[in-house]
């Protein structure tokens, strides 16, 4: 998530009353819906989507901004970087992954289908090497990484990626195809 991504996220409305609720002191989405006039399924609404950005946590003392989340932000804004280049040398590709690929982690997955099998087709060419044999805990561990504060898990993607035939799976034993027929698909 980026600081654009905040802006975003605190445009609409009912997460901005939210965050507003919480940033004042509300610790449940009780309080939340109470003091930010919203409906309870609205306060929830709101509330998930603020988690999922990291800018709102709930822990064992309730609900709370993520102010240290939020300085990181606001330094990473400070510090522009150069679009993430991932070797793909297509232009069309190369937005998706920004997109959803940032430093070495996936953010989430595409809903749209072509991006999500554009997205799984690139870390399986990153993560893995064709033909060589990688136990269950070696592919999760590899793929631990990818999902590390984002919103997927491992399990997810591995499944995905045997069922694009990314990677094949037999007697407990994962390859990668040499050649990766689920890139003409």
């Amino acid at each position: 998530m980026t600081s654009d991504d905040v802006v975003r996220l605190l445009a609409d409305e009912n997460r901005a009353r939210a965050f507003a609720a919480v940033a004042l002191g509300a610790t449940s989405a009780e309080e939340v819906a109470e003091r930010a006039g919203l409906t309870s399924k609205g306060a929830l609404v709101a509330l998930r989507r603020l988690q999922d950005g990291r800018i709102v946590t709930a822990a064992d003392g309730g609900l709370t901004v993520s102010y240290d989340r939020l300085r990181e932000l606001a330094r990473d804004a400070a510090e522009p970087r150069p679009a993430q280049d991932h070797g793909t040398g297509d232009e069309r590709a190369e937005m998706v992954l920004r997109t959803f690929v940032r430093d070495g982690r996936l953010v989430r997955l595409p809903a749209q289908w072509n991006r999500k099998t554009l997205v799984l087709r690139h870390l399986a060419e990153r993560t893995f090497e064709p033909g060589r044999a990688y136990t269950e805990r070696e592919v999760n561990d590899r793929l631990r990484v990818w999902c590390e504060g984002g919103q997927v898990d491992h399990v997810t993607l591995r499944r995905y990626l045997v069922d694009l035939h990314h990677l094949h799976r037999h007697a407990g034993v994962y390859r990668r195809p040499a050649e990766d027929s689920a890139q003409a698909g």
